[in-house]
């Protein structure tokens, strides 16, 4: 069954790898900044993987040096899985510049993954497969701004990618992001309608709408500081100390906001069926799956699962 699984380009011609959690920064984040990273999530007992991984790995080596395929088997790196939120294999997400840009679940046709490599080659500009989309210098344009902290620029370079371009997911992310930093979660929200519904389940998109869902589930606080007292005055208050976390989310202290969470999962899983751990679920989707705060929050809460 393994030879099913790495038929094809092998490990040593640099295309193709395995990664562990050890090795996933630099094979996959780290060399996400120059090429894009294919990460295909597979086990042994899979089907589907069986019937995905050779076509991958053939569109892959087709693409002649414009992507890279990576390969984590869940089985030998549980963790990495459960930080990613891999709930189903086989699971494809294809890396960037450090983040998650696209992906997919199944064994899709070899139309669909050549289409899907093609987008990738696309977004990284890469010569020989057509000029990069429409918009995307204004999306890369609204991205140093939104790192400038120019919410108002950002938005209006966006706006553009997205007018020049209706069907594209960065900038529309993008906007809607602006468009939630500056107050406005239901205009975001109706922003993020605009995909095409093909489109819908892009990881930005989710990450954007689950960053909407907590800033309408948890509103700025007046005095945290009370709510401070009242939590730490008794560990075992949990609902001081939710209402703690849902405080520290609607300032955006996003770390303190998980630690809280994290708290009364390690003291009582199922409390209030679960919404803790739904809360804290919901945090790690608005972050990304690459983001610091994620993966420190995913190995402490996989550290109190499997304790």
């Amino acid at each position: 069954m393994s030879e099913l699984l790495n038929a094809g380009p092998k490990a040593g011609d640099g295309l193709i790898k395995d990664a562990t959690i050890e090795t996933f920064e630099q094979d996959v984040l780290a060399a996400s900044m120059q090429t894009p990273v294919i990460v295909d999530f597979w086990a042994e007992w899979c089907g589907p993987c069986k019937q995905l991984a050779p076509a991958l790995e053939k569109a892959v080596a087709a693409a002649g040096g414009k992507v890279r395929l990576v390969k984590v088997d869940i089985d030998q790196n549980q963790m990495l899985a459960s930080q990613l939120r891999i709930q189903s294999i086989p699971t494809v997400y294809a890396f960037f510049q450090g983040r998650p840009v696209d992906g997919f679940q199944g064994a899709v046709p070899e139309s669909e993954i050549k289409a899907f490599i093609d987008r990738l080659v696309q977004a990284a500009g890469a010569a020989g497969l057509g000029a990069q989309p429409a918009g995307a210098d204004y999306v890369e344009a609204g991205n140093a701004a939104l790192d400038a902290g120019d919410l108002a620029g950002a938005a209006q370079a966006f706006a553009q990618a997205a007018q020049d371009d209706p069907g594209n997911v960065a900038a529309i992310a993008g906007l809607a992001r602006c468009q939630l930093a500056l107050g406005d979660a239901a205009q975001a929200r109706n922003t993020l309608s605009m995909a095409p519904e093909d489109k819908q389940n892009d990881p930005a998109l989710a990450s954007v709408r689950a960053a909407v869902a907590l800033a309408e589930d948890n509103p700025p606080v007046a005095d945290i500081a009370a709510i401070e007292a009242r939590a730490g005055a008794d560990p075992g208050d949990f609902d001081a100390l939710f209402e703690l976390a849902r405080a520290r989310l609607g300032a955006g202290a996003m770390g303190p906001a998980m630690d809280a969470l994290l708290s009364i999962i390690e003291r009582e899983r199922d409390w209030n069926e679960g919404a803790a751990r739904q809360k804290l679920l919901t945090v790690f989707e608005a972050l990304g799956p690459t983001h610091p705060e994620t993966l420190r929050g995913r190995r402490r809460l996989s550290s109190i699962l499997f304790s």
